[in-house]
């Protein structure tokens, strides 16, 4: 069994697919067979031909290099750019738990490290009708902590803390903070970095600037973030 990571935001917009994708350029320049994985993702194009291409998963496999096919990379895609739960409602195809820990644990039988991005902040609803789902069932199904990407800037502290708190409540293991939109020599994010370790207990590992093309983190200190999968 390989090991897994849950990448999540404070919200959407943060940056999670950027950091996954410099996540995975990082994990394929180290040699290790690694996978992405994302249960559900909206707000995608279609070809020509009508097939919905999952624009997530093709920005991570063209910036990482890695050889993983588009199609094992995210089982349910619609086009609207709403929530699953109300893109499923529009379209059809509703997210189902069973099929989505067959994917994840299919990569988890060919790669050794899968890194997983949510939808969203960590309250994002995956399907809402004659089911419910949502976004910390599949985290816990998955037997995974989580990396969380913030924005560097105004608002952190909030933010951080409260998806923080609520890991905790939902007993999700919270492995490490990304900033993303980081300002080297800018006083309030030097500032949330403290106070986000502070508030959290967790280490702010890596510092994303704009237009950053890797991800500034040793090895090793990367691939303690992951940890085995043991999927309930």
């Amino acid at each position: 069994m390989s090991k897994g990571l849950f990448v999540i935001g404070t919200g959407t917009e943060v940056g999670k697919t950027f950091v996954s994708g410099l996540i995975l350029k990082k994990l394929h320049q180290t040699g290790v067979r690694a996978a992405y994985f994302k249960a559900a993702m909206s707000g995608n194009d279609r070809l020509s031909d009508g097939t919905l291409v999952p624009g997530d998963a093709l920005y991570v496999k063209r910036v990482s290099g890695i050889g993983q096919p588009l199609e094992r990379m995210c089982p349910f895609v619609y086009e609207a750019a709403v929530s699953p739960h109300l893109a499923s409602r529009l379209e059809g195809n509703p997210v189902r738990l069973e099929r989505v820990l067959q994917e994840y644990r299919a990569l988890s039988s060919s790669y050794e490290y899968v890194t997983v991005e949510g939808s969203g902040g960590i309250l994002c609803p995956l399907r809402f009708d004659t089911e419910e789902l949502w976004l910390p069932d599949v985290v816990r199904a998955c037997g995974l902590g989580c990396l969380l990407v913030a924005d560097a800037g105004l608002g952190a502290i909030n933010a951080v803390g409260l998806t923080a708190f609520y890991l905790k409540q939902q007993g999700i293991p919270l492995r490490g903070i990304v900033f993303n939109h980081f300002q080297p020599g800018n006083t309030l994010h030097r500032d949330n970095i403290a106070m986000c370790e502070h508030l959290t207990g967790t280490k702010v590992v890596a510092l994303v600037k704009r237009g950053d093309t890797d991800l500034d983190i040793p090895v090793e200190l990367l691939l303690s973030q992951y940890e085995s999968g043991d999927e309930g």
